[in-house]
C-alpha cells in the first residue's frame, strides 16, 4: 500500500487530510515528533511527503533538504505562505509541488495521485535502509551520513545491505558469502575478511565508528 507522511502541526488539518487520503486507499501517517522528522521518515519509508513550511523547531525547508540528502521521494509543500518567494524557495530546497492553504481536498488528492503516477510509473528508485542516522540508498548503492555521500564498491554495498536488512541480528559469514555469490563475486573466507576490514575503515573515516561489530565464531552485525 502507498504510504504518505503528513508533516503538519495543525492536528485538525493533518487529521482531515489523513482521512481523505485513506478514503482513496492510501495509507497516511501524521508526524508526531517535530524535532526528528527525518527519523519518522526513515521509520515509515513513505512514497510521498506532504510538508507544511511553518513547523515547530525546524521549518519545512530544513526537513525537505534533509530528506533530499537520502531520498528522491516526492515532497509536496502545503502552506498559507504562498507568495512567490516561498514557492521558489520550496522548489529550491527540493520540493516537487506547492499547494496553497486553504486548499480543496479534491484538488489535493488529484495532485497527490498525479505525483505518485509520474514518480512511480517511471520506476524511480527510492528505497533505503537506516541505522544510526546512516542511510543506505538501494537506488544508487551509496551510504549517506552527516550530509556526505560515501561511495561503496559492489561487495561493500552487498555486505552493508545484508547487515542493515538484519540489524539487531548476527549475520553469519556463510550468509554474507552467499549474498556476495549472488552478484557473481565468488569470495572465500579471507576475501570476506578483507572486504569487511576495508568497509570498516571507510565507515570510520566518515565518522561511523564501531558500526560493524564482530561476533567471534558467529559472524557480524551492525551496532
Amino acid at each position: 500500500m502507498t504510504r504518505i507522511l503528513i508533516v503538519e502541526d495543525d492536528r485538525t488539518i493533518a487529521g482531515t487530510v489523513a482521512k481523505k487520503l485513506t478514503s482513496w486507499g492510501w495509507e497516511a501517517r501524521c508526524a508526531e515528533d517535530f524535532q526528528d522528522i527525518l527519523g519518522e521518515f526513515a521509520a515509515y519509508q513513505p512514497q510521498l511527503v506532504l510538508m507544511d513550511i511553518k513547523l515547530p523547531f525546524f521549518n519545512g525547508y530544513h526537513w525537505c533538504r534533509e530528506i533530499r540528502r537520502v531520498s528522491k521521494v516526492p515532497v509536496i509543500f502545503l502552506s498559507s505562505a504562498s507568495d512567490n518567494l516561498n514557492i521558489v524557495m520550496a522548489m529550491d530546497m527540493g520540493g516537487d509541488d506547492f499547494i496553497s492553504k486553504p486548499f480543496d481536498l479534491d484538488v489535493l488528492t488529484a495532485k497527490v495521485q498525479a505525483m505518485l503516477r509520474r514518480t512511480y510509473d517511471f520506476g524511480a528508485q527510492t528505497g533505503f535502509l537506516e541505522h544510526r542516522n546512516a542511510f543506505l540508498n538501494t537506488g544508487d548503492q551509496t551510504l549517506t551520513y552527516a550530509g556526505a555521500k560515501i561511495a561503496l564498491t559492489r561487495n561493500e554495498y552487498r555486505i552493508l545491505l545484508t547487515l542493515m536488512e538484519r540489524k539487531g541480528q548476527v549475520v553469519s559469514r556463510e550468509t554474507l558469502m552467499e549474498r556476495l555469490w549472488e552478484s557473481d563475486s565468488f569470495v572465500d573466507e579471507n576475501t570476506l575478511t578483507v572486504n569487511v576490514t576495508r568497509l570498516r575503515k571507510k565507515l570510520e573515516g566518515a565518522g561511523l565508528t564501531d558500526f560493524i561489530s564482530t561476533k567471534k565464531g558467529t559472524g557480524y552485525m551492525v551496532s
